[in-house]
């Protein structure tokens, strides 16, 4: 199966580019894609728990609307565990659907991966 990992490095002070990945995701499952988010540095702070109910943009729904649908469509969230460090959030800050896991995880997805995005 084809594969695309989305890379999320934009954290909730630029809401504007923290769309795109759940959209694009969603679309990648809808044609037979296996797609994984991966948010890195204050990429974050997106999933960290009650962030995304409080983002909207435009006619869009909420973002956890987006992340809600995205993740009922079956696209796995992974969380770094270094950057959590870096900014002193612990493993049990996140949305359960969220997956912390090591820096070569990053590297491992990047290299298994058909194609990758960052945002």
């Amino acid at each position: 199966m084809t594969n695309i990992l989305y890379v999320q490095t934009s954290g909730i002070d630029r809401p504007e580019r923290l769309y795109s990945p759940f959209i694009l995701a969603q679309t990648a499952k809808a044609m037979g894609i296996d797609p994984i988010i991966y948010f890195l540095g204050m990429g974050v702070t997106v999933v960290k728990k009650g962030n995304a109910e409080k983002i909207k943009m435009g006619a869009f729904p909420t973002l956890q609307e987006v992340m809600d649908q995205t993740i009922k469509a079956g696209v796995k969230l992974m969380v770094c565990e270094q950057s959590c460090q870096l900014i002193n959030l612990e493993t049990g800050d996140f949305i359960p659907s969220a997956e912390v896991v090591g820096a070569a995880t990053l590297n491992d997805l990047v290299l298994e991966a058909d194609g990758t995005m960052w945002f």
